[in-house]
Formats: C-alpha cells, structure tokens, sequence
C-alpha cells in the first residue's frame, strides 16, 4: 500500500459516524416533540369530557365586616365620647388644657389658638429643614395655647396633629424631639418618664446665665398619643421644679 493510499482511505469511515450521530439526535429530539404534542392532545381531550367546574366570585362580600358575624355578635358601635377619632377630627383647640386662674396672656399667644405651619417651622433652629420635614411628615395643623403666671414664668402647651394613616408621624415627631435633649445645648439629661404615658418624659433643663441677664431656666415634656404629638415648654427666672413641668404635662395627657 502506497503513501498516498495510507493518507486517502481514513477520510470516508471517519466521516459516516458523525453524519449517523447527527441524524440520531435529530430523530430523539422529533420524537420527543411528538410525546409532548401527544401528551397534551391526550390531556385536553379529558378535561374536555368533565363538567365545568364554576369559579368563585372575584369580590366576596361575605367577608366585609362585621357582616360575616353571626347576628347577635355584631360589635356595637362606640359612643361618641369613646371614640377618639370624633375627638381628634373635630376643633382640636378643645383638646387643650384650659388656662389656669389668674393667668396673664402671654406676648407670643396666637389669638385664635391655631399656629400656621410657617410659624411652627420658625421656632426651629433651622426653619426650612423643620419646613421640609414636616411637609413630609404628614403635618397637618397645630392648636395651642399659653399663659403667664407671675412675673416671668411662662408656659405654652401645642398640639401637633399629622396625616400618617398609619399613625407614624407624631411618633417620629416626638422621638427625634427627644433625641436631641441629652445635648450640650438641651437638658443634659434623659429627662423622667411621665406617669400615665408609656412614651412620653419631661426635662428640666440646667440654668443659663450669662452677665448683664437674668438667669434663664427651662422645662419641657414631651409626649404622643395617636395622631397627635404633644410638646410643653415652661421658661421662668427662677427655678422651675420638676413637680411644675409633670404636672401640666399630665394633666395635658388626661385630656387626650
């Protein structure tokens, strides 16, 4: 056998394997395409013979409550002094602790008891970041009130109500208040817890002096309920003790 024969004879046998393997593949794969088709053909043609079974209505309105209840156990409806909401959605001034006897009005006391947004924000120590906050706390209005007593001691009570449907805005509110009071520039302190309130605390802020002043003394409490966040400011130049700041502040609580 010749060089050359050697080198053409091996070309035709190692080529038919490969054309018998790409055929085989290709009728596998036909023939797994027909059970497919074949298995759904089947499939159909069962479901076809059975009866219909019916759907359940998209809206049930057996589940809206309290209709689903057996009669007889139907809650009854609360009263309008129980239900908070008639409180709160109505004039949320009468909400507020009355001015005690005897008291003077004070120099920074809005007339009508309601305090715009603009106004609120300005007591910050930055008005357009307080601004921007409560808009996107779901700020809705402020009702207070204030009043002398003696010669410098003043207190002025507000109520801030929010929009959060899910209550979150007042909480917020009052928590971020609450954080700066350790501060340098605050109370220094954690403040007390308010008796009656599981998250509410007063302050009693340590004396500010400064030459040619009298010395400056201040309280706070701070507190939530629902919809509505609370915030009590006492100033005097005498002491103020913490009996005078927890009591309005409780009182303040019992009317919610």
């Amino acid at each position: 056998m010749s060089s050359e024969e050697s080198i053409q004879y091996p070309i035709s046998p190692a080529a038919k394997p490969r054309r018998r393997a790409g055929r085989t593949v290709a009728l596998i794969a036909v023939a797994a395409v027909l059970g497919v088709v074949g298995g759904a053909a089947v499939g159909y043609g069962i479901q076809a013979e059975r009866a219909p079974t019916p759907l359940p209505a998209l809206n049930q309105p057996t589940l809206a409550y309290p209709s689903h209840l057996p009669k007889g156990q139907e809650p009854v409806a609360l009263a309008a002094a129980e239900d908070r909401k008639v409180k709160t959605d109505g004039d949320l001034r009468k909400l507020l602790l009355p001015k005690p006897a005897g008291t003077k009005k004070t120099e920074f006391a809005d007339a009508d008891g309601w305090m715009s947004l603009a106004t609120y924000a300005g007591n910050f120590d930055h008005p357009n970041r307080a601004l921007r906050y409560q808009l996107g706390n779901g700020f809705r209005r402020v009702a207070t009130t204030s009043w002398q007593t003696g010669a410098y001691r003043t207190t002025q009570i507000r109520l801030v109500q929010y929009r959060s449907s899910d209550l979150l805005g007042a909480r917020d509110h009052i928590e971020d208040q609450m954080a700066y009071m350790p501060e340098e520039d605050y109370a220094r302190s954690e403040g007390e817890s308010l008796k009656g309130s599981t998250n509410g605390r007063y302050y009693v802020f340590p004396v500010r002096q400064k030459p040619g002043y009298l010395d400056h003394y201040q309280a706070r409490a701070y507190l939530y309920r629902g919809d509505i966040a609370v915030e009590i400011f006492m100033h005097d130049t005498k002491k103020i003790s913490a009996k005078d700041i927890s009591s309005v502040a409780e009182r303040q609580l019992g009317r919610l």
